[in-house]
């Protein structure tokens, strides 16, 4: 023990008999940590976003269907309304809010142009609590109600159609009879979302919906939210006992986009990490292997006062070790200002159409991972000090009299 506090005093004196070296491989480490963390942070904030986003549309974090109807969605595979020990589970606490929709595929026509569209049929009381539609309304206004017999159609949409609002619309889907039904409908408000988002789906009041299609209350889905997302797979499992006839998923069976999106930023963050990790490697292999041919007179002297190769490798070791740590301590701290930095989000407006493109929004909060500034600190502290091996291998094969050879 006494040994080692005398090394690790020399090792850390060592350090600063070279500062502009030290400074150099203490910047690049430093750095490598704080881009990593940073990186985490807004790739977590980006895929949460993205996730909420998506969620927040249509999809929730569950959703039920009558079985078939993810395969083959139309007026064949509908359900009635959630009763009994399935209506207890969505209304018992475990359930933070659900909604019942009717989904229908079909077709909407203007004076200039006719699209194949989504029909939805909503309950706007509901939709409010679960959705993010009613708040993306940019002109004019939301449902007011189950039998409201008026639509809000998505700005892409309301723009290939050549329409706009105030103007009438024609929707048409298949009826409860088989044969086509269509009635008109006056476009009360305009939606703000993603352009395939909006260029998808015209909302309208699902009881007026379920009368023009001659059906009764049949419904094409429940969307539900959680209090806590961590309670999902049992609540799942719950809602599959009390409706077992039924097709029951959680968010990411539903949207593999979603899911695949959310997947992908933990590979991304992954791939970022092994590349400053070995950029980080071979920048410290480069310095330490110069600081070693720089020291070989050194090194040698000390061999011949008796100090064993062992203790040469130790003492390289350590000064390689104190050097990450405090490139380590150095790259939490920018990272942990960068969060408080950014805690009031971090405005990508600028970048809307970008943003949009790849379902985010606009706005993006850190995600503040404290596991991630244990585990990669100490992941690259401790690769750091492995390559840091082999120049310390090198320093102590160096003799008295390789030393002598190299004065001379």
């Amino acid at each position: 023990m006494n040994n080692f506090g005398i090394l690790r005093t020399i090792a850390w004196r060592n350090l600063w008999r070279n500062p502009k070296r030290t400074l150099i491989t203490l910047i690049v480490v430093t750095v490598g940590l704080w881009s990593i963390l940073a990186f985490s942070m807004l790739l977590n904030a980006w895929a949460e976003s993205s996730r909420q986003n998506a969620l927040g549309l249509l999809i929730g974090q569950g959703q039920i269907h009558a079985a078939g109807y993810m395969d083959d969605p139309n007026i064949d595979h509908l359900m009635p309304p959630p009763d009994g020990a399935l209506r207890d589970v969505l209304d018992s606490d475990g359930v933070a809010h659900w909604v019942a929709r009717l989904q229908l595929p079909g077709v909407v026509q203007s004076e200039y142009k006719t699209l194949p569209i989504t029909i939805l049929g909503v309950d706007p009381a509901g939709e409010r609590e679960i959705s993010l539609v009613p708040d993306k309304i940019v002109e004019g206004r939301y449902l007011n109600g189950l039998d409201d017999d008026a639509v809000i159609i998505g700005a892409n949409l309301a723009k290939r159609l050549k329409t706009t609002l105030g103007r009438r619309i024609i929707l048409m889907s298949t009826g409860a009879d088989g044969y086509l039904e269509e009635y008109s409908f006056d476009i009360v408000g305009i939606f703000d979302a993603d352009q395939g988002f909006e260029d998808s789906y015209v909302f309208t009041g699902r009881s007026l919906l379920q009368e023009y299609m001659g059906l009764d209350d049949e419904i094409a889905q429940i969307s539900f939210v959680l209090p806590d997302e961590s309670g999902l797979p049992a609540m799942i499992d719950t809602l599959k006992a009390a409706a077992p006839d039924l097709d029951i998923r959680d968010w990411k069976q539903v949207s593999v986009m979603a899911a695949a999106m959310n997947s992908a930023m933990k590979s991304i963050i992954y791939i970022w990490l092994g590349i400053m990790i070995i950029m980080m490697s071979i920048g410290i292999i480069n310095t330490q292997l110069m600081a070693v041919f720089e020291r070989t007179q050194e090194f040698g002297l000390i061999r011949a006062i008796g100090l064993k190769p062992r203790m040469v490798l130790w003492l390289v070791t350590l000064e390689s070790a104190l050097l990450m740590a405090v490139g380590m301590v150095l790259g939490v701290i920018l990272a942990v200002l960068t969060y408080f930095g950014f805690q009031g989000g971090l405005d990508l407006s600028g970048f809307s159409r970008a943003m949009e493109a790849i379902g985010s929004g606009q706005v993006l909060y850190p995600q503040f991972a404290p596991a991630d500034f244990v585990i990669y600190p100490v992941l690259i502290w401790v690769i750091g000090v492995l390559v840091a091996l082999w120049p310390a291998y090198r320093a102590q094969k160096i003799s008295p009299v390789e030393a002598m050879r190299h004065a001379t």
